[in-house]
């Protein structure tokens, strides 16, 4: 068991995490969104509380509780006043450590589960990211929908939840995080009870390969009706922070997309006015991760605005970046870092994802001397070496009839645009 402390007294107030290896990757096919269903089962009642019980509980003593599943971890946490730091502690042990899946409440929740799928479809900016990586991720876990689908949940039984959770919530697959009004010997104790409230079996192991670059130039539409404004998502495979080159990549993405004056917000915000925003991210995850940018201009502004994107991708391929971009980027990502520890919380975080991710130890605490040590020859090399722009995936969320085809003819190379149904699931 990983323990990690980090003490504040500032505030009277303790942040608590535990995570398990393991996540949405583990679920069957066809039962897609059996780990988010079962991480949020596990808060619907225990051996000695109901569902109501439980959140009456979290609200008499000042605490709020929250759980996540992810791609590749899940989690719950806990952010609990100091004076009922022994209180939250017994109730974390009972959720985590004795669910008692009641039937009538698995009902209600994929009820919900089911309401939030639809109510997504809303979200366009969703629809576009969901239809990029059910492209970029085809056949590989990171590519299934977290939530699920309706017929997926449909297939879900209680017996399902309680397997997923076993296969997740044990002992040996547990790391833990403290944060705030807490010193290492009162964590310690408080690890030992959380850990020995949880069954002592091994967890499913988590393999999860690196995913295979797309074939080609791939366009996939997501059609909405009456949609003046898009959504756009281009991209491909990014890095794995255990590569040389990650930081690097980094670096130069931040010239890209990373700051309000990189080249995507001067030429797309700034010199025409198509879309408010524009940035380039570059996760980091168990395995190599995705790279994409993303823009919202107006349906009519579209299919200028992805070429140009296009081109501003293969300009920054080509050329790299300028001596003076990258010393404005390094320094902003410098400067700025102080916002990314600026609380316990966020600093005892940095070392939990650390474990949860299987990153490098030293990924954090290295982190600001790598950016120092960029150079350029690095930053355009990391380009030129993992960004293909031959091979990337651009997603849309638009209205096909009006927009599809000058959209598709905006997109060199691109093969016969994939067009779903905005509620298609």
């Amino acid at each position: 068991m990983k323990v990690h402390v980090e003490t504040s007294p500032a505030l009277p107030l303790v942040t608590i995490l535990a995570g398990f290896r393991g996540g949405t990757v583990l679920d069957p096919p066809g039962k897609e969104g059996l780990t988010r269903i079962a991480m949020r089962m596990i808060r619907r009642g225990t051996g000695k509380r109901t569902a109501m019980q439980i959140e009456s509980d979290v609200d008499r003593i000042g605490a709020d509780l929250g759980e996540h599943a992810g791609a590749s971890s899940s989690s719950v946490s806990m952010d609990v006043i100091r004076r009922s730091l022994d209180a939250g502690v017994e109730l974390l042990c009972d959720v985590l450590g004795a669910p008692s899946f009641d039937e009538a409440e698995l009902g209600k929740l994929l009820r919900e589960a089911e309401s939030e799928i639809v109510e997504a479809r809303n979200n366009d900016r969703g629809l576009c990211v969901r239809a990029f990586r059910r492209t970029l991720f085809e056949g590989h876990p990171f590519g299934r929908r977290s939530s699920g689908t309706i017929d997926s949940l449909r297939r879900i039984t209680r017996q399902d939840v309680v397997d997923q959770v076993g296969k997740l919530v044990t002992r040996d697959n547990l790391v833990l995080a403290f944060a705030g009004d807490v010193d290492a010997d009162t964590a310690a104790r408080a690890a030992e009870r959380i850990s020995a409230a949880l069954p002592d079996r091994a967890a499913a192991p988590r393999v999860i390969p690196d995913p295979a670059p797309p074939a080609g130039r791939r366009l996939v539409f997501v059609d909405k009706p009456n949609r003046t404004q898009t959504q756009i998502v281009i991209g491909g495979l990014g890095t794995s922070a255990h590569d040389d080159d990650h930081v690097p990549l980094l670096v130069a993405s931040t010239v890209l997309g990373g700051t309000f004056t990189s080249r995507l917000m001067k030429e797309v915000r700034s010199k025409r006015g198509w879309s408010y925003g524009a940035s380039s991210s570059l996760p980091v995850d168990v395995c190599r991760e995705a790279f994409m940018v993303w823009t919202h201009p107006a349906a009519a502004d579209a299919s200028a605005c992805v070429a140009l994107e296009l081109d501003l991708l293969e300009a920054w391929r080509a050329n790299g970046v300028t001596a003076r971009e990258l010393a404005f980027a390094k320094r902003y990502l410098i400067r700025s870092h102080a916002f990314e520890v600026d609380t316990p919380s966020k600093r005892v975080q940095r070392r939990f994802a650390t474990d949860l991710f299987d990153l490098p130890q030293d990924y954090y605490d290295r982190f600001l001397r790598r950016v120092e040590e960029t150079t350029l020859e690095a930053a355009n090399e990391a380009i030129r070496r993992r960004i293909d722009t031959e091979r990337m995936v651009v997603a849309i969320t638009g209205t096909f009839g009006e927009i599809g085809e000058a959209v598709a003819a905006a997109i060199p190379g691109v093969k016969e645009p994939a067009v779903m149904a905005f509620d298609q699931e």
